[in-house]
Formats: structure tokens, sequence, C-alpha cells
């Protein structure tokens, strides 16, 4: 082991190991001053005002919902990489390149082809923005009608709030790794605040608010993210990155395919869960197809955005294997990261703060508060999107259809922002509450699972296969429920331990198989229907 010392570190080497897991990094000097306070509190402020501000432009549910379907390229591009790269993205990104080394990229290589083919071909998202329709159940609903659609809304509510409910545990760790904070009470303090503010222009704004919020936090975001790598770069150095993780991970660190590494079945999970259902199945991603002006919008928006979505992965990994280099090479905090024998400790929380707390030691005063403001300008964008997508299938897809079309537009846009503030309510809870035992990334594939592995069956049966039944769509949806056996606390409750990867590509079949063989063994007559119904005079619809 070659440790260099730095004669400006106190020694931690007498240090209880799991200290830093609790929020505090004990010897290592805190750099986050009153300037770097201010810098984030200014643009805080600034968001809200924005966000609220834009309220006078809400017309009604199509405004709110999907910004009146005027997104254009630029800005869609923008809102939609800023969205996606959200502070729970850099975090369980920074963790995967710090677990897995130089490997973990092949995550955002995937993602961004799958992206590209997805504008390139126009696979479910064009159809979709064609179709005119708002969000995923409601399309459910036009293709198999209420019963399917109310299903599928419950599960895709279900699903998208457990998988945002690691969010504020998140945000709490890198908090208390960046500032400082080892009280835990204050940085729940802290955390619950800046949820009420996104909650308050969310709630506001809608569609409109999200979509100008989340261009300023996409700006700011990146010009904090490439400043925070360069830095980074200059601060470690190219070649000590790499002979840390040769040191520390060997082969597996550079090669995905290796079989004490990722592996091939990872990679094919990776390339359907982080690239084909991030894009063409997640709803977040898919209202802003559903918001933009055109089908041939759409096909850009997707086709650039592809090199966001590698972005957002490979920058977060760069700087987690940065602090892989800074920690190893520690006099002071090695033990705190690293076993006697030279392998990492097996604690998620240790882990999702080694990122935040290695920027800490490195960035000046000032660069840190930017960047500390960009960081949190990154949970603020993915919060809004996410509450405002999960509340409006509540509203919109199990309210309104159950009412029998009592529910007024106008009462559909009042339960949308009792959803919104309700669902903050419970993530405020769950987020302090579940105790995360697995990877971060790991968890949120698997909730993810739950949804879009039966939606992605419903979607390409439902768009491309004129046999397709609501015996079959049922059938998949319940499928996605079998995606539950990765959350570690089924496992250890069932006694198993079967890798994530592998329960959710067993899902995935599973979700198909029921779609092909509910279909054929009971047909019925839904896509006469669904050509019916978009025969019909847009009042006869019956869409809310």
């Amino acid at each position: 082991m070659n440790v260099d010392h730095d004669p400006h570190l106190v020694d931690l080497r007498a240090a209880p190991r799991h200290s830093l897991a609790e929020g505090r990094r004990l010897g290592l000097d805190q750099n986050f001053s009153t300037v770097d306070w201010l810098i984030v509190a200014a643009y805080l402020v600034a968001t809200v005002g924005v966000g609220v501000y834009v309220n006078r432009y809400i017309g009604g549910i199509s405004d709110y919902l999907v910004a009146g379907r005027s997104l254009r390229s630029s800005l869609g591009i923008a809102t939609m990489v800023g969205s996606e790269l959200g502070l729970v993205t850099v975090m369980y990104a920074a963790q995967t390149g710090l677990t897995g080394g130089f490997s973990a990229m092949h995550i955002g290589l995937v993602a961004c082809v799958a992206m590209l083919v997805i504008g390139l071909t126009g696979f479910i998202v064009v159809p979709l923005r064609e179709l005119g329709v708002m969000t995923i159940p409601e399309f459910y609903g036009l293709r198999f009608g209420p019963n399917v659609r109310v299903l599928g809304a419950l599960v895709l509510a279900l699903a998208g709030i457990l998988n945002m409910g690691m969010f504020l545990k998140a945000g709490a760790l890198f908090v208390t790794a960046l500032t400082g904070l080892d009280d835990p009470q204050a940085v729940n303090w802290v955390m619950t605040a800046l949820l009420i503010m996104v909650l308050i222009y969310t709630t506001f704004g809608g569609m409109v608010s999200v979509v100008i919020t989340d261009y300023l936090q996409f700006v700011l975001l990146s010009l904090g993210m490439l400043l925070t790598c360069g830095l980074s770069l200059r601060y470690v150095g190219w070649s000590q990155m790499v002979s840390t993780v040769e040191l520390v991970h060997g082969e597996p660190g550079v090669d995905p395919l290796h079989g004490d590494g990722f592996g091939t079945s990872y990679i094919v999970w990776m390339l359907f869960s982080a690239g084909i259902c991030s894009g063409a199945v997640w709803p977040t991603a898919v209202i802003r197809a559903c918001s933009a002006d055109s089908a041939a919008t759409v096909r850009r928006l997707y086709a650039f955005s592809s090199i966001g979505f590698l972005i957002r992965f490979l920058m977060p990994q760069f700087l987690g294997i940065c602090a892989l280099a800074y920690f190893w090479h520690h006099p002071a905090a090695h033990d705190q990261f690293f076993t006697a024998e030279g392998q990492l400790i097996d604690d998620s929380t240790l882990q999702l703060q080694a990122m935040p707390t290695f920027l800490s030691q490195i960035l000046p005063v000032g660069v840190l508060g930017i960047v500390g403001a960009a960081m949190l300008a990154a949970f603020m964008s993915t919060h809004d999107s996410y509450l405002l997508c999960w509340a409006s299938v509540l509203a919109y897809d199990v309210a309104a259809p159950v009412s029998g079309g009592r529910l007024s537009e106008h009462g559909c846009l009042t339960l949308t922002r009792v959803g919104i503030v309700v669902i903050g309510g419970f993530l405020l809870v769950w987020g302090l509450w579940y105790p995360l035992g697995q990877n971060l990334w790991d968890y949120m594939a698997v909730t993810g699972a739950i949804y879009f592995t039966g939606a992605f069956a419903i979607l390409v049966g439902g768009i491309y296969w004129k046999r397709a039944s609501r015996t079959g769509a049922m059938l998949a949806l319940l499928s996605g429920a079998g995606a539950l056996v990765g959350l570690k606390p089924v496992q250890e409750y069932l006694g198993t331990d079967i890798r994530s990867e592998l329960v959710g590509l067993g899902t995935v079949g599973l979700a198909i198989v029921s779609m092909i063989l509910g279909s054929l063994l009971r047909p019925d007559d839904s896509y006469s229907r669904f050509r019916d119904n978009l025969a019909a005079p847009p009042e006869e619809s019956n869409r809310i």
C-alpha cells in the first residue's frame, strides 16, 4: 500500500472506522464558509421566486401538465437533461464510480446509445406525442379501457413515489458531507426547507415552472460540474486515478464484462433500464415528449439528449473515481474507507458520502458555494418533475376516471396540487425512515422496475401489436410486482440473495410473456374501440 502523506492533514487512524457514515469527517478541515452559504441561499431564493412568478401563465390543465404542448428543441433538451441529472443521480453515479471504477462508465454509454436510437426511430415516444396524450396511463385508457388506465396509474404512482423515496436521504448525505453539518436535526431541517421550496413553486407553476426552473438549474449545474471535474482532475491526477483503480478493483475495474465485476447480465439490464426505459417509458422523460410542439421536436429532443444522458453518468462517476484515489492516498482518512486488506468498506451510506466529502476538501471558498448551489439545483430540478408527474397521474388517471367524468378540469388541477403536497410529506417521512442496505443505483433500478417492466410490455404491445388485449395488459402490469424481490428488506425476509439485475431481467421476461399469453388466450375488441375512440370528436373522447 502506497499512501502519500500530506503534512497539512491530521491523522485519523485512531478514529472509529465508521464515523464518516454518521456524517462526521473527523480530522478533515471544513472549508464551507459563510460566503458559500450566502451563494447557496441567494440561488435558492431566486429559483423559488421565478417558479412562483410563472403561475400567471397557467390557464388550464394542459398548461399545468404539459406546458401547453409548446416545448421546443433547445429548451426541451435542457429541461430533460436538467431533470434527469438530479442530485440523487450525481450521488448514485458517483457511488458506482467509487465501487466499480472505470467499468461503471458503461452505464452512461449504453444509456446514450439507447436514447439516440429512440430519437432516430421515434420508438414509443413519437406515437404517444401524435396521440396527444398527457400521461402514459391516459394511453392505457385509450387503448385498453378505464380499468387498465386506473390500475396502470396506481402501479406507476406507487413505483414512482418509492423510486424517489431515497432522494431526500441522498440529499441529506450530500449536505452533511459537503458542509460539515454533523447535527442530524439541522440536516433534516435543511432538507425539509428545500423540499418546501420545491413544493411551493411546483404547486403554483406546474410544468411551466418546472421547465423554466430546470433550464436555470441545467445552466448552473453544467457549469458547476465542468468546474468540479476540472479541479478534481488537476488535484488528483489521471495517473493516480488509474493506478488506484488497478490497486483497489483490479481487472474488473476496467473491464465491465469481467465475471467478478458487472458482467454481461448487468450490462444488458442497464441497456434496458438506464437506456430504453429511462427514455421511452419513464414518465418524467416521456412528459417532455408529450410537451413538445411537434413529432420532429420529439426526435431532436431525444437524439441530442443522448449526449446529456451520457454525461449525467460519466461526470459523477469520474468524481467518484477521483474520491477513490484521494482517500486511498490520504494518510488520515484511508482507514475510514478501506479495510486492512485494501478493499472498500461495504457500507452504502459511507460510500455515498465519499464524493461530497472529497469535494469539501479540494474546492476553494466561493467555488464550493457555487458547486453546492449547483448540486442543490440538481436536487430541486428532479424533485419538481417527479412530484408533478406522480401527482398528476393520481389526479388525472385515477381520480378522474373513477369519478365517471364528473371531475372538472379545475377539480383535477386542484387535486394535482394537493397531491404534490401530500407526496412531499410522504417522502419526508420515508426518506428518513427507510434503511438503505444496498447500492443506491440498484435501489433506484429495482423500484423503477415495478412500473417500467410492465409498462414496456404494454406500450410496445399496445402501439405495435393489434392483438394486444386488456387481459394481457393487466397481467403485464401485475408482473411488475416481481421486481420487489430485488429490494434488500424483501430478500432478507425471503431468505434469498438474488442479484438485482437478474431480478430485473426476470421481471421483464415475465411481463412480456404475460402480455403475449394473456392477449392470445383472452382476445378482445380493444384495438377496434381504440381506433373508434381516436376517430371520435374531442368532446366525445372522455379523456378526463
